[in-house]
């Protein structure tokens, strides 16, 4: 999942998490497809911040998914031999795998 600017949605990106209005009401449900008038009433309603599933906007400066899966192994590179935090990296670079998938 990825959190991004109302202004960065586009049409066909799917919600990640609930859209909820200034009051706590929830505007739009998770697994909704962006259509343009959902985009709209968003940006309408002065929502700042939308989480869409998988990662669909490159943001400058953001390394890619191969960088970061590098940035783990070096990381956890003088404990191979510790069981327990073998797993943990595995669990980590499952889910930055996982967030990064588009739908």
């Amino acid at each position: 999942m990825q959190q991004i600017l109302s202004m960065q949605a586009a049409e066909g990106m799917v919600l990640g998490m609930d859209v909820l209005t200034s009051d706590g009401r929830i505007l739009c449900g998770k697994g909704t497809s962006l259509t343009a008038t959902i985009i709209e009433r968003i940006r309408k309603m002065d929502i700042s911040y939308i989480t869409v599933e998988g990662h669909p906007v490159q943001v400058e400066g953001e390394k890619s998914l191969e960088q970061e899966l590098r940035d783990i192994e070096k990381r956890f590179s003088r404990v191979k031999h510790v069981p327990p935090l073998m797993y943990i990296k595995k669990k980590i670079k499952q889910r930055k795998v996982a967030g990064r998938k588009t739908s």
